[in-house]
Parts: structure tokens; sequence; C-alpha cells
């Protein structure tokens, strides 16, 4: 429980995230569902939760387990949503003016994991099917989208054992994950989208447009990578590979500063073109007010 804060937990059971386009699901009533007609097919069970259809009880599953269940059917709907977290070396960067926990600043990397367990929480409380990929140049760990009481759990005990390292090669990465998620749903990015090859990592994103996934991009990067606030001669090592070197911050805050800034456009503006949310989030600023803040603009239909 380490990744849900009590402050956190207080704050999401108030906020909603509804899917903007239709969805294939299983649970009736929440999100629109691209199919039409009465529910005719089981798909699974899943544990009672307070709130749910009385009608839908199996009580044959109730006499054999003493426990409530209810029957899920592919007719009806619900949002399926994937969290696709960067794992790679890059994020492991922290910075002194991040957001702190424990009296730490947090690296991208945690600042991440919060956000995405804060997220997964909020949907599977909504009785949302919810799934989790950690990712660097390939996927590290897939627990596939389900709504049962269980994936909360399965979630945290993944994001604690996670670790940043290693290099970064989204866009190979992001279309294989488009290809494995079944049905349209929710994709939810967190990363800092560190790449050498950007015309590809849009080409990516959009293959899960292709797949009719609604997209969410969750830019995570630290203050001091959006302005470069340092100063004399800085000492910079490599995340994602063995080199280093020592350089006069002076004399490259303008260059850095012009390729970090058209690189944030461009993927900005790439992501918005697809109709698709694009967050830019500092890791100075408390990840649960990023939270509300995402929820509350696309409530009112602001991307």
């Amino acid at each position: 429980m380490k990744w849900l804060p009590p402050s956190t937990t207080a704050t999401i059971t108030r906020c909603e995230l509804f899917g903007r386009t239709m969805k294939s699901g299983f649970i009736s009533g929440r999100h629109r569902s691209p199919k039409k007609g009465n529910s005719v097919e089981f798909a699974e069970h899943r544990q009672y939760m307070p709130g749910d259809d009385l009608r839908t009880l199996d009580w044959k599953v109730f006499g054999r387990k003493d426990r409530l269940y209810v029957r899920q059917y592919e007719e009806e709907t619900n949002l399926r949503a994937t969290v696709l977290l960067d794992a790679s070396g890059s994020m492991a960067y922290a910075g002194d003016a991040a957001a702190e926990m424990d009296g730490r600043p947090l690296s991208k990397f945690d600042y991440a994991r919060y956000l995405a367990a804060g997220m997964s929480y909020m949907l599977a409380g909504q009785q949302d099917a919810v799934g989790l990929v950690t990712f660097d140049t390939k996927m590290r760990e897939y627990l596939p989208a389900k709504s049962s009481a269980s994936q909360t759990r399965r979630i945290l005990e993944t994001l604690d054992r996670s670790a940043p390292g290693g290099e970064t090669d989204p866009a190979p990465v992001f279309d294989d994950i488009a290809e494995r998620i079944p049905a349209r749903g929710l994709v939810v990015i967190l990363s800092d989208l560190f790449t050498s090859d950007q015309d590809a990592l849009l080409k990516a994103l959009h293959h899960f447009n292709y797949r009719r996934h609604e997209i969410v991009v969750m830019h995570v990067m630290a203050e001091e990578e959006l302005t470069f606030g340092f100063d004399g001669h800085v000492h910079f090592d490599n995340l994602e590979g063995a080199d280093e070197m020592a350089l006069d911050a002076k004399s490259i805050r303008a260059g850095y500063l012009e390729q970090v800034n058209a690189f944030l456009r461009k993927i900005g503006d790439g992501v918005r073109r697809m109709n698709a949310d694009y967050v830019p989030v500092n890791t100075k600023v408390p990840f649960d007010r990023v939270l509300v803040d995402f929820l509350s603009r696309r409530r009112a239909g602001g991307r």
C-alpha cells in the first residue's frame, strides 16, 4: 500500500474517469458499448461489490464457494484500461525540485508509480477493468486488464518490485502492446518519452489509434529537465549507459532549452492531432494534484 497513501485515496475516491468513445468490456451502464442487443454471451465471474445489480448474482457459485459473485457478459460494457509505465534508466532521475515523499524528492519513476497506483485504484473502484505494463526497450511485465477484486493488489505488487534501468525505445514496445491489448479501451502512458526517433514514437502512438484505443499521454519530466537550472561546471551521468561528461551549464543552456522545447511541442502537437489527451507533468507538482487536475479537465471536456 506504499504507493497508495491515504491522502491520495481520500482525494481520488471523489473522482471518476469515463471513456469518451465506445468501449468493449463487461459491466453495463457506465460506458458506451459498440455492441447492440441483449446480453447473451457469458464472459466471466467477478466478486460481488456493493451497488452491483442483484439480478446478476450467480447463486450456484454461492452454493459452492459461499461467496457472492456476479455474472458478466460480453454485450455489456465497462472501461478496459491499461497503464503503461516507463521503467527505463532515464526515469530514475529525481533532481532537487521534485515533490517529496518521506522527506526525499521523488524520481520520475517513483512519481509515475504513484500516478499509476492512483489511477488503477480509481478505475478499480469504478468496477472497471485495469491492467499494467512496465517497459524499457521491451515489455518487462504485463498484467492483462481485469476487474477482479484482487487486481489492484497485483498491480501494486508489480509496481513495488519494479525498478528503472536500461535503455529505452518506446516505439516498438507500443506497437507490440497495441496488438496485445484486446478490444478498444483506454491506454494511459506514463513516460518521459525520451527517444532518438520522435517520428517513430508518434507513428507507434497512431497504432493505438488505429486499434481504436483511447490514449492519455502523461509526459513526466523533472523541473531541471524543463528549465536546465544548473550553474557552473556540472557533471552529467547517462542513466541509460556508461558514459559521462562535465560541461559548462551556461554555455549549453540556450541550445538545450531550444531542443527540449521543440521536443515537447512536437510530441504534444502530435498527440493532440490524434484527439488524444496530452498531459505535461512536472514532478515538482504533487502527484495527487496532477491526477485531480487531469480528471477535472477531462470531465469538463478539455484535453
